[in-house]
């Protein structure tokens, strides 16, 4: 029986590409898209694309380093953090399981509020998670973490900071991997913890396609952002593309910029 994470080549140096779990496929093929990078470039800021067509066994990235650097997942560690709150038992219902607002008022309005763990994710609300996180406890987190194979694995920094602040690492291709073992639920946990968080993912149709994701913005509750994600997959009838892309946000303007330029990228490679 061949391992999940056999050779696969290279997208960068000493960066494997996203594993697949198929004893009858050998090598992915990768190709470099430099136009993907215009799309950036376009908004004044500098970014990175991976998107992996999962039908075609193609991993398509704009550039040869970035998409191989790490940095904080930011909100993207919802993603993981969801699985691992209903794998413990801190959320039984994400639909009837409440957190109560702590009543302190926040610069981003739809935090101060009451949230299920689907309401939650939908608002990307730092404070809901950062309980749950410490709900979790470092000892849960650790070994959550280390199973769902996820960035680095280091939660140094903070049970409730490491994702925003802390020593937590993750780059493009490796949360491609991690979101295509999610979307074919073939991660170590659960089938019904995989699905319901597949089922609480925000999602937005483009064209034809359905796209289910997640975005994380560095510096959000302090107003100064710094640093934007997007990472999901967008179903295209029986077409799965997974995708990873990150960008400085320089301006106010980039924050939305972040979903269009990630569409844009994905219209580009015909994913959507």
């Amino acid at each position: 029986m061949i391992h999940r994470r056999y050779a696969l080549g290279l997208l960068a140096a000493a960066t494997l590409l996203p594993a697949r779990g198929f004893a009858n496929v050998s090598y992915q093929r990768n190709e470099f898209r430099s136009d993907l990078a215009k799309r950036f470039f376009d908004l004044g800021t500098e970014g990175t694309f991976v998107g992996y067509k999962v039908d075609d066994y193609l991993v398509i990235a704009s550039d040869k380093i970035r998409s191989g650097e790490d940095r904080l997942p930011a909100s993207t560690f919802k993603v993981p953090n969801s699985l691992i709150a209903l794998e413990t038992g801190v959320v039984a219902d994400p639909d009837k399981d409440v957190f109560k607002w702590d009543g302190v008022t926040r610069s981003i309005e739809a935090w101060n509020g009451d949230h299920t763990l689907r309401s939650a994710i939908a608002a990307s609300a730092v404070p809901v998670y950062q309980e749950i996180a410490r709900r979790i406890g470092t000892e849960r987190m650790q070994k959550y973490v280390g199973l769902l194979e996820y960035g680095n694995r280091n939660i140094g920094g903070g049970i409730d900071q490491f994702w925003l602040t802390g020593d937590m690492r993750i780059d493009p291709v490796q949360q491609v991997d991690f979101l295509d073992r999610l979307r074919r639920g073939a991660l170590p946990v659960s089938k019904r913890s995989q699905e319901l968080v597949r089922d609480i993912l925000p999602v937005v149709k483009a064209g034809d396609s359905v796209i289910r994701y997640k975005t994380g913005l560095l510096g959000a509750e302090r107003g100064q952002p710094s640093l934007g994600w997007v990472v999901g997959w967008a179903e295209k009838g029986p077409q799965h593309t997974v995708f990873a892309m990150n960008m400085d946000c320089k301006t106010p303007e980039h924050i939305p910029a972040r979903l269009t330029a990630t569409q844009q990228c994905l219209a580009d490679i015909g994913a959507i």
